[in-house]
């Protein structure tokens, strides 16, 4: 008898092209890379999100984009959760940190939300922090509000360094999809 595991993995993100390239649409950007490697594409309109589910060695993987604005993705993540009745520690969202240097990813098994305001609309919504993690860094500016920071567009330089985080990114998630949590920490930590 088979056994399929459901997997969900949300990338944060602001809807719109005015969004498009900016530093808070990197979970957005992540989750298109990685669609695009396991032949998948987000086009679909569920859970007030673009949405893509596809069978991958065993594993049912579902790929999120919620379309409500960061701030308000706990709404979109929640839905999806109850649907597919998906035990929370087979839930990852990926999303930008500004406490991380550029370029760096960093995973977690669970954890506080670390300001980032989508990620508190998830815990919100779903009554706990007991979800994965993969941030990706953004560096925190020299000066300047946060709030227009993480709005902006990255430099030329920047964006060579982002492409590069994207696809250690994406290896992570597979490994987290197909080896799990502990060994996704080890080996991309």
């Amino acid at each position: 008898m088979w056994y399929v595991l459901m997997k969900i993995i949300v990338g944060l993100g602001n809807p719109g092209k005015k969004y498009l390239k900016t530093r808070h649409n990197l979970g957005f950007m992540a989750i298109d890379q990685l669609a695009q490697q396991l032949e998948m594409e987000c086009i679909q309109k569920k859970f007030q999100s673009l949405f893509c589910k596809k069978s991958v060695d065993q594993e049912e993987v579902i790929l999120l984009k919620p379309q409500t604005f960061m701030n308000l993705s706990g709404g979109a993540v929640k839905e999806a959760v109850d649907m597919y009745k998906c035990p929370l520690q087979y839930l990852m969202v990926i999303c930008d940190d500004l406490d991380i240097p550029m370029g760096e990813i960093r995973i977690r098994r669970s954890g506080g939300c670390g300001g980032h305001r989508g990620l508190e609309s998830i815990a919100d919504h779903l009554g706990s922090t007991g979800f994965s993690r993969l941030r990706i860094g953004i560096g925190r500016p020299t000066d300047g509000d946060p709030s227009d920071y993480v709005l902006s567009t990255f430099s030329e330089e920047e964006e060579h360094v982002t492409t590069e985080a994207i696809e250690e990114a994406c290896e992570a998630l597979k490994t987290w999809m197909f080896e799990g949590i502990e060994v996704c920490m080890n080996k991309f930590n």
